[in-house]
């Protein structure tokens, strides 16, 4: 089912998500169901964040060289010290961008739809995708950081 996608400023989009207990819960894997259908839905988006949907929840779902991906309750295990300002937009932004300073690379550690640790290594646009919605799960928006 493709979801309303929420736009600033909504105060769901502000708020702190909370962890995922239970990854096979038959409703978290319906929200992830449903944002990968909405995020398939939208021609500009890289990546879409359960807050963006008015779900405040640590699950954000990514589409990267024609596949899909899926972190639950992700976490930045390590940056690097160099940054790089990277013009960005966000789907709550609709026709809105801004240069944002981001760390060039990041490893990201999540779990994957079945619950199984995951570990992900990106640099410059990924990197970017990657730091932005693991702050939308923060209740952090792009402009926060311009």
């Amino acid at each position: 089912m493709i979801l309303p996608i929420l736009t600033y400023p909504d105060p769901v989009l502000k708020k702190k998500s909370e962890e995922i207990k239970d990854p096979n819960d038959p409703k978290i894997r319906e929200l992830i169901l449903d944002m990968v259908d909405t995020l398939n839905n939208t021609s500009e988006g890289l990546a879409l964040a359960a807050p963006q949907v008015g779900q405040s929840v640590r699950i954000f779902v990514m589409r990267w060289n024609r596949e899909t991906y899926i972190f639950i309750n992700p976490k930045i295990k390590s940056k690097s010290f160099r940054k790089e300002l990277m013009e960005e937009g966000c789907l709550s932004f609709p026709g809105e961008f801004f240069p944002v300073k981001r760390h060039k690379k990041v490893t990201v550690e999540a779990m994957d739809r079945k619950g199984r640790e995951v570990e992900i290594e990106a640099e410059g646009v990924m990197s970017q995708a990657l730091q932005h919605e693991i702050d939308h799960l923060d209740g952090i928006l792009f402009i926060d950081r311009k």
